[in-house]
């Protein structure tokens, strides 16, 4: 009998007032029965504020990663909290990833409940219920593969109590977290620290010690020369915790890092790692790419550095409406920080869409503040812009994108939707 669909609950979900800018008139069909109907997103009954999603580039993306993680030889975990999304977590499964990262037990649920079979938590772990869920998940589900992050002693012996008041049966596996430097975020801090926490973890029967982690983007002052030597920090670590033989009986050694920002320098370091003596699983966790977007990311994309590489594409675009025009130089948009992200750039409008269809650039238009639900906007004397029409805003910071809409219309470039991306923020 073939598997279940983990998938298919989300297409019997029945469209209603929870979801922002879906066609009134669908309530009451299901998000199968709304995607049959290929509406069209600014002539099919959606209102303003929606947020739509490139499919074509989504697409794009999805197939880049895939080809430059191949190419480097890394193993890749993109991490899930960017977008919380149990159907783009299955496509980047199929297009090669190990498995998904995530932050906090909750995401883990998420995943899980969605079918997800390898999860690596970049964070540490010590909230017993959380714990005791965890262990039900891996006796129950021998092919379900967990890994976690432990920075201090302290930390790994709240873990092992936990574990073995809930009578664990499969250990869990952990990574000892390097820190990126004083004043950064968790991690052991010194390599002695990290000694001192994986002695921790041998003695822990409800542990098993299978690798070093960190993440580079918390380097202080991030630049290519600090964030190349702290993971050739990382990389040592890792070959010394092995000469040590801490790793025995293990059949792969687990090395990870990976932000979106620095990817391409630990591509480079990792491919210096020597030999050790096991197969070594080198995890990459960026996130961010998937969606890519219209400001942070694509200011500091390590495709920037190598071009040759290829490029990602912003694949978001939110779809707002001139709802007032008080005067020549000012205007006013009805979408604002309930639905766009604001915590690295503003939105910057690109597309201007007229009631007859007809589109523009939208030069001279400029959003300088947001309220609660608007956009304020400052236009240059030779910016037209009229009450009514459409203006299609880049956004900044995929994480924040995300979690602001529960259902996704995803567009082809004619306007054509064909699906639907559910969040669980």
């Amino acid at each position: 009998m073939a598997a279940a669909d983990p998938l298919a609950p989300l297409a019997a979900e029945p469209v209603d007032h929870r979801f922002k800018g879906l066609p009134p008139d669908a309530a009451g069909s299901t998000v199968a029965d709304l995607t049959a109907e290929h509406r069209d997103l600014f002539t099919g009954g959606f209102t303003t504020p929606v947020l739509a999603l490139s499919a074509e580039r989504l697409e794009h993306n999805l197939a880049l990663m895939e080809t430059y993680t191949q190419r480097h030889g890394l193993a890749f975990a993109p991490h899930g909290k960017t977008s919380m999304a149990p159907q783009l977590f299955h496509r980047q499964l199929a297009h090669g990833a190990w498995g998904i990262t995530l932050a906090v037990p909750h995401q883990v649920r998420v995943a899980r409940a969605f079918g997800i079979p390898r999860i690596f938590l970049a964070n540490e772990l010590v909230d017993p219920a959380a714990l005791r869920w965890i262990a039900r998940e891996l006796d129950g589900d021998p092919d379900f593969r967990f890994l976690c992050y432990a920075d201090s002693p302290e930390g790994v012996a709240q873990m092992d109590a936990a574990l073995a008041e809930a009578g664990a049966a499969r250990p869990v596996d952990v990574v000892v977290e390097l820190a990126a430097g004083e004043g950064a975020r968790t991690g052991a801090r010194t390599e002695s620290d990290c000694e001192a926490v994986a002695d921790a973890v041998a003695a822990a029967p409800t542990l098993r010690l299978t690798g070093v982690a960190g993440y580079e983007g918390e380097v202080p002052d991030a630049a290519t020369e600090s964030v190349t030597a702290w993971l050739h920090r990382l990389t040592s670590l890792a070959a010394s915790f092995d000469a040590a033989g801490r790793f025995e009986g293990l059949s792969e050694i687990v090395v990870s890092a990976g932000g979106s920002a620095w990817f391409d320098a630990v591509s480079d370091v990792f491919a210096q790692l020597p030999p050790l003596s096991r197969p070594v699983l080198k995890l990459l966790r960026s996130g961010a790419y998937v969606s890519h977007d219209d400001g942070a990311y694509r200011e500091k994309t390590p495709f920037n550095r190598v071009p040759e590489e290829g490029a990602l594409q912003a694949a978001f675009t939110l779809w707002t409406q001139v709802v007032s025009r008080p005067s020549p130089g000012q205007a006013f948009l009805n979408a604002g920080k309930r639905d766009a992200a604001f915590d690295l750039h503003l939105p910057q409008p690109h597309t201007i869409r007229s009631a007859d269809g007809t589109t523009r650039p939208a030069d001279g238009v400029t959003v300088t503040a947001l309220s609660d639900q608007h956009a304020w906007v400052r236009t240059e004397a030779d910016a037209p812009l009229e009450v009514g029409e459409w203006v299609g805003l880049g956004l900044s910071h995929p994480c924040t994108i995300f979690d602001k809409w529960q259902l996704i219309p995803e567009t082809t470039a004619d306007g054509t939707v064909t699906g639907y991306i559910r969040t669980f923020f």
